[in-house]
């Protein structure tokens, strides 16, 4: 397997933990249990942007471009009518 394609399917596998963490979050009542699953997906986070720039870095992952700031006010101003 090519390092390229290790990065790929770890990011991944970090993108879908991070998209569950929401979910348990949110059905979670013991307060102490949901600060630590809070702190699973922090880390998670971090970990996720970290491998993410590597990535980016080593030309493995070639985001899209960055959106005007016309089009960033015109979602804003879709989600402030919601």
């Amino acid at each position: 397997m090519q390092e390229k394609d290790i990065v790929s399917d770890y990011l991944s596998c970090l993108n879908g933990s991070l998209a569950s963490y929401a979910g348990i979050i949110a059905q979670t009542e013991n307060e102490e249990l949901r600060k630590t699953i809070q702190q699973m997906r922090d880390q998670d986070e971090a970990r996720q942007y970290a491998v993410f720039s590597i990535a980016k870095q080593k030309g493995y992952y070639i985001p899209a471009e960055q959106a005007t700031q016309e089009e960033i006010n015109t979602v804003k101003n879709q989600f402030a009518q919601g």
